[in-house]
């Protein structure tokens, strides 16, 4: 995904940033985060923030929004996936339990880490 460079007002950006935190995100992300539920939101005027929020929140079903809706809670989905595989990194818990395992590399070859496979 390519960045632009863009002006953002103080208070956006703080709120964003505050926002941020709270869900793992940078305030970049965040920003992102907002940018696309309110493409969704202007593209329908029949979605409600309510009913978004309802459902991401578990508060209530997902088939119980319409279709316009439904796309805007896949998005906030699948934001909240990348985020989450964004912030993986499981080398601490993997050292931490003397394994070893294996992973591709930068060119997809196997390289195991850890455990025995550290000294040898």
């Amino acid at each position: 995904m390519a960045t632009m460079p863009t002006r953002i007002d103080g208070d956006l950006f703080e709120a964003a940033k505050a926002a941020g935190q709270v869900h793992s995100r940078s305030a970049a992300q965040q920003l992102d985060h907002w940018a696309r539920i309110g493409r969704e939101l202007e593209a329908s005027p029949s979605v409600t923030h309510d009913a978004i929020e309802r459902v991401l929140t578990g508060r209530a079903a997902y088939d119980e929004v319409d279709d316009r809706s439904q796309a805007v809670v896949r998005a906030g989905w699948e934001q909240a996936i990348a985020d989450r595989i964004a912030g993986l990194d499981l080398t601490d818990r993997l050292d931490a339990s003397g394994a070893s395992w294996a992973e591709a590399d930068e060119d997809g070859a196997v390289v195991v880490r850890g455990g025995d496979a550290a000294a040898g």
